[in-house]
């Protein structure tokens, strides 16, 4: 299950590259922990997640203090988390994730990008079986770790599947229990790279390389809105 999805997902940060995508949406996500639950990350468990995130991804300080105060005062950015689920060229399942302060802008450029590209919105609730939710955490692997040990005391805070890749070591769990491995993992003092919510196919399709062309196309188009936090699909 996690493998394949974090291979995709370095790849498509890849295609994001450019820092002028990736830090507006870590810190539409830091500005949304930090209204929702305070501006104190040691009081509010998403911010110190949503900070952790940003700095595992090289965003500098000031910009992580500027989302922070952008969660308060007169002038606060009222950011709402919608999703969208379409079918998209060859039949390819999308469903998307995002965080607008224009519900009305968000809703017209989502389906124009159908409308040109191929597929169509499809009600929301139509794809929801076809992914499963999990929560995923990802941490360098120490010389001192021991994972079997590790698997055991994870276990009973939601651990569904512990995986290894090129020292990285990736967590897997229902996204009920992403608070519980969470505080789990900060009482082993884990230092974790890299925490968040994450969907995955419940039956992964196989595309042809002329029929992927087309799919990407679609997707780096979607990814490319400033409105989006996260574009997951079907692809095997």
């Amino acid at each position: 299950m996690g493998r394949a999805f974090e291979y995709r997902r370095a790849a498509k940060e890849k295609r994001w590259g450019k820092m002028s995508r990736l830090f507006p949406r870590l810190g539409k996500t830091i500005t949304m922990a930090a209204k929702e639950g305070g501006p104190d990350p040691e009081m509010n468990a998403a911010l110190r997640t949503a900070i952790q995130n940003a700095k595992a991804q090289n965003m500098p300080k000031d910009n992580i203090e500027a989302a922070i105060k952008r969660a308060s005062g007169s002038e606060a950015e009222n950011y709402v988390e919608t999703t969208f689920e379409g079918k998209g060229p060859h039949g390819v399942l999308l469903f998307i994730e995002c965080a607008t302060d224009n519900n009305n802008r968000t809703v017209a450029n989502i389906k124009s990008y159908f409308n040109k590209i191929g597929g169509a919105l499809v009600p929301n609730g139509s794809l929801e079986f076809m992914f499963d939710r999990k929560a995923v955490f990802e941490f360098e692997k120490t010389e001192e770790m021991d994972l079997e040990e590790l698997e055991l005391e994870l276990i009973d805070a939601g651990l569904e599947e512990i995986e290894e890749n090129e020292g990285s070591i990736y967590l897997y769990g229902d996204y009920t229990e992403f608070g519980s491995l969470s505080k789990k993992l900060e009482e082993l003092k884990i230092d974790v790279k890299n925490a968040s919510l994450k969907r995955y196919p419940t039956t992964p399709t196989e595309f042809t390389d002329e029929q992927m062309e087309e799919i990407e196309k679609l997707i780096d188009k979607i990814e490319d809105d400033d409105d989006v936090q996260a574009v997951y699909n079907n692809i095997a």
